[in-house]
């Protein structure tokens, strides 16, 4: 495998010549990542030049109107679905909501959802309101109360022919973990249900193949990797025309406009194909050749997951030779493991995440919109834990140095 170029990848990215941002640790990648420089070029672009109502007649709005289209379509590419997959919206937890209520329509009385503990609010939270009617029923996948694992086969013992959702994270925001998606889904594909992976924590650190992951819907947060503040879903053709439509009436024969009540942000998503261009600009340096984009988008996924392993191994050595630190999650850098790793401590986390950002390190103190998880290994949301979460643009420099400042902080 070809190792990743991180001059390249740090050129890429406008925070890190900003004054205040430039001598700094960013250790909060999982919060929201730095937009990569061609987002930025794009919303600018857009603001000066093409901020007019697209899809019109005139050649300006005909420009704009084809730059949301881009970004749709490329995309689409890089993730292996169709244009007419890919939908936009404000924010995940907004597309969540929207989905919750077409979902709410369109399930028999007494269908039941599974939802887990492990979740991001988001993923979990509209689910969970929709039995406040006593129409739906929800029952809860819990993680194992030691480690925060989703075990399978608690999964297999909630699954009846009552089931028509299930709703889980590809990877936890709190423990790092990766979840076997595929191995997931085809479960509760075999049981009659459709599945809901939220891919927020997941897709910063590679966009997946969705085809390979066989999910019927596929959530992430283009904040986090390296885009504008959009959430975007991808979801099955047909079950995107099988549920009732929650645009405008006029819409409801257009599948891009079905799961957007209030209209797409233009600009917002015109700049999210500066993401396409940050993944084919790190292939086109790294390999010669190969068009296909959702190969491109594999190649440049194995490239960062592989570099992030590197830069976690230390800090996970670190952190095993502290046995007074209780770190949640796996123990080890490696494929079921994201570089996010969570400490929890007998203080507020938060009051560390302000000691360690007196030494330059930006990190996080909180419960991170996962009290129920926090909850269920014991852990006071209240407290809260410190979050360290690592990105491919991360140096080896800079995890030195928040582990010289963890072993003065903490």
């Amino acid at each position: 495998m070809v190792a990743l170029d991180p001059d390249f990848v740090r050129n890429q990215f406008p925070a890190f010549r900003q004054i205040g941002l430039r001598d700094k640790v960013f250790c909060e990648n999982a919060g929201g990542s730095y937009p990569c420089r061609y987002t930025v070029w794009r919303l600018h672009r857009f603001y000066n030049e093409r901020k007019v109502q697209p899809y019109g007649p005139y050649p300006v709005s005909a420009l704009a109107g084809e730059e949301m289209d881009e970004a749709r379509f490329r995309l689409a590419g890089h993730l292996g679905v169709g244009r007419d997959e890919l939908h936009f919206g404000p924010s995940t937890t907004a597309n969540t909501y929207v989905l919750s209520q077409a979902f709410r329509q369109f399930l028999p009385r007494r269908s039941v959802i599974v939802v887990t503990n492990q979740d991001h609010e988001a993923n979990s939270g509209p689910w969970r309101r929709l039995a406040e009617d006593g129409g739906l029923e929800i029952r809860e996948w819990q993680v194992d109360p030691q480690t925060g694992t989703l075990d399978p086969a608690a999964l297999g013992r909630l699954l009846d022919d009552r089931v028509r959702l299930v709703c889980f994270p590809h990877a936890s925001n709190i423990l790092g973990q990766v979840n076997d998606v595929p191995a997931i889904c085809a479960m509760v594909r075999a049981a009659g249900a459709l599945s809901c992976v939220d891919g927020v924590s997941f897709a910063p650190h590679g966009l997946p193949n969705l085809r390979d992951l066989g999910a019927d819907i596929y959530l992430f947060s283009a904040y986090k990797t390296f885009g504008p503040h959009q959430g975007i879903m991808a979801m099955t053709r047909d079950l995107a025309h099988r549920l009732p439509n929650q645009g405008h009436g006029f819409n409801a024969a257009d599948t891009l406009k079905r799961f957007n009540p209030a209209g797409p942000d233009h600009a917002q998503v015109a700049a999210c194909a500066g993401m396409s261009d940050y993944i084919d600009a790190i292939y086109d340096h790294h390999y010669r050749g190969g068009r296909d984009a959702t190969n491109r988008a594999v190649k440049v996924a194995e490239m960062i997951r592989a570099r992030e392993t590197l830069l976690l191994e230390p800090l996970m050595d670190y952190l095993a030779g502290r046995p007074d630190l209780r770190v949640l999650g796996p123990r080890g850098a490696g494929p079921a493991r994201l570089p996010t790793v969570s400490i929890a401590l007998p203080e507020p986390a938060l009051r560390a995440a302000s000691r360690l950002a007196r030494l330059g390190i930006m990190a996080g103190g909180g419960d991170f919109y996962a009290g129920r998880l926090l909850a269920a290994l014991e852990v006071d949301p209240a407290h809260g834990v410190l979050r360290l979460s690592l990105a491919h643009y991360t140096l080896p420099e800079e995890v030195d140095r928040l582990i010289v400042a963890l072993d003065t902080e903490l």
